[in-house]
C-alpha cells in the first residue's frame, strides 16, 4: 500500500532486517540436517557466505583461506593488490594515517595505475595455491581487464557498482559497458551488481548474469546512501530481487542466485536475508574483523578513494578472532559475530528448514526495533566495529 508523503509524492513502505523476525514453523530438525550449500557459476560452496571485493577483506592469502573453509572471496581488480607488487606498505600507510588525513591519501595510493600484469599474478597466485579466483571490477575496468583476468584463470567475475543497469544514457564519446555482450562473451561466469528491484534484477538475468547482488549503500563502510540518498533497505530489496529471480525460473527453468550485499553483521542477520529470499550474502566488515585480513584491524568501502565523490567510510572492527572461529567456530563471542556457519544450521534446525531452499519459504514477521537499517554503523559500533 502507498502511503502519501505529500500531495504530489507517494511511497511504498519498505524494511531493513532489524525490522523483521523469523517464526517457527510446525516441526524442527537437528542442525547437522541443514544444507547450507550455495552454488554460484557451477561453483559449491557449503558456507554461503561471499568475502566483499574490499581491500581491507580480501587479498590472496585471504582468497585461498575462504576457499579452504568453504566460503568465497573476492578480489578487487582495482585495488591496491592490482597497483602495487608488494601492498603490504600501502595497508600499514592506511592503518597508520589519522580520519582527517584518510581520504585524501586514498585517493593518492589508488592514483596509481593499475598494472594488468599484477592481475594476471595474483590470480595465478590464488589458483596455485588451491584457491577460487573470483575478481571483482567496476562496469569500466571490466571493460579493460575481463578477459585479462579470464585469460588468467579467474573462475568467476563480479561487475559492481553503485548501481548497475541494462540501460545507460551516456554521452556519445563514452561507450557504456554492454553487460549482455559482456556475460556472452566472457569465458568464465559473470555476476552482476548492485540492484534493488524486481525489474533491474529480471534485465540483469536475461542478459546472462550469473548471480545478482543486491543492495545500495546499507554496509558499515559505505556512505552512498548518505552522500546519494539511494537505496532500499534490504529486506524488502531481497524480497523483490527473489521475486524477479523466481519469475526468470518459471520462464526459462534456468535459476539464478540472489546474493544479499551490505548492511550484514550477524549470523541473524545473513538468516534473516535467507529467508527474505537470497540464497547467500557478501560480507565484509564481519570479516574483516578476522586474525588474517588484510586491513591491519580497518575496513574501507569500495568507493571511498573516488579523485570525485567519495562513498565510503574507513572503521575501525579491531580482530576479534581467526577467520575459521568467525566462519565455523567455535564461537568466542556471544554476539552473533562468532560460528557463522553454525549461527545459519542451528537458525534453520529452530525453524524447520532443511535447505535453502526452504528457509526461503519460512514466516516472517515485522518486528521494528530501535536499529533501523540506516543506523548499521551505529550498530557497528555497538559490536565494536565502529571504535
Amino acid at each position: 500500500m502507498d502511503i502519501q508523503i505529500g500531495r504530489g509524492k507517494t511511497a511504498r513502505r519498505a524494511y531493513g532486517i532489524d525490522e523483521i523476525a523469523l517464526v517457527p514453523g510446525l516441526r524442527t530438525l537437528d542442525p547437522t540436517l541443514a544444507n547450507t550449500t550455495l552454488t554460484l557459476g557451477g561453483i559449491e560452496r557449503e558456507i554461503p557466505i561471499i568475502a566483499s571485493a574490499m581491500d581491507g577483506v580480501v587479498d590472496v592469502k585471504m582468497a585461498v583461506a575462504l576457499s579452504e573453509l568453504g566460503a568465497m572471496g573476492v578480489l578487487n581488480l582495482e585495488g591496491i593488490n592490482t597497483r602495487y607488487d608488494d601492498p603490504n606498505p600501502i595497508l600499514d600507510k592506511i592503518a597508520s594515517v589519522g580520519k582527517d588525513e584518510f581520504v585524501s591519501l586514498m585517493q593518492q595510493l589508488y592514483a596509481q595505475p593499475i598494472d594488468p600484469e599484477l592481475i594476471t599474478k595474483r590470480v595465478k597466485e590464488i589458483k596455485d595455491q588451491g584457491g577460487i579466483a573470483a575478481v571483482s571490477a567496476t562496469p569500466v575496468g571490466a571493460i579493460k581487464y575481463g578477459q585479462v583476468a579470464a585469460e588468467a584463470g579467474a573462475d568467476l567475475f563480479f561487475v559492481q557498482a553503485t548501481v548497475v543497469s541494462t540501460d545507460h544514457l551516456s554521452p556519445e564519446s563514452v561507450a557504456p559497458l554492454d553487460l549482455a555482450q559482456f556475460c556472452e562473451q566472457m569465458p568464465i561466469p559473470v555476476m552482476l551488481g548492485n540492484c534493488v528491484t524486481y525489474e533491474v534484477t529480471l534485465k540483469l538475468m536475461r542478459a546472462g548474469s550469473a548471480g545478482v547482488l543486491v543492495g545500495i549503500g546499507p554496509g558499515a563502510a559505505c556512505t552512498s546512501r548518505g552522500v546519494l540518498g539511494v537505496g532500499v533497505p534490504q529486506s524488502t530489496a531481497i524480497a523483490d530481487c527473489a521475486a524477479a529471480r523466481d519469475t526468470y525460473y518459471q520462464e526459462t527453468g534456468n535459476y539464478i542466485p540472489v546474493i544479499a550485499d551490505g548492511g550484514i553483521i550477524t549470523g541473524g542477520d545473513i538468516c534473516k536475508c535467507l529467508a527474505c529470499g537470497a540464497d547467500g550474502v557478501m560480507i565484509g566488515s564481519p570479516l574483516a574483523r578476522a586474525k588474517e585480513a588484510p586491513g591491519r584491524g580497518y575496513h574501507w568501502g569500495m568507493a571511498t578513494p573516488s579523485p570525485v565523490l567519495p562513498r565510503g567510510t574507513r572503521i575501525r572492527v579491531g580482530s576479534t578472532g581467526t577467520l575459521e572461529q568467525i566462519l565455523r567456530g567455535p564461537a568466542q563471542l556471544d554476539d552473533g559475530t562468532h560460528n557463522l556457519l553454525g549461527a545459519m544450521k542451528t537458525s534453520m534446525g529452530t525453524l524447520g528448514a532443511q535447505t535453502i531452499r526452504e528457509m526461503q519459504q519460512v514466516e516472517v514477521v515485522i518486528a521494528p526495533s530501535l536499529l533501523t537499517e540506516g543506523k548499521v554503523y551505529q550498530k557497528a559500533q555497538q559490536l565494536g566495529m565502529g571504535k
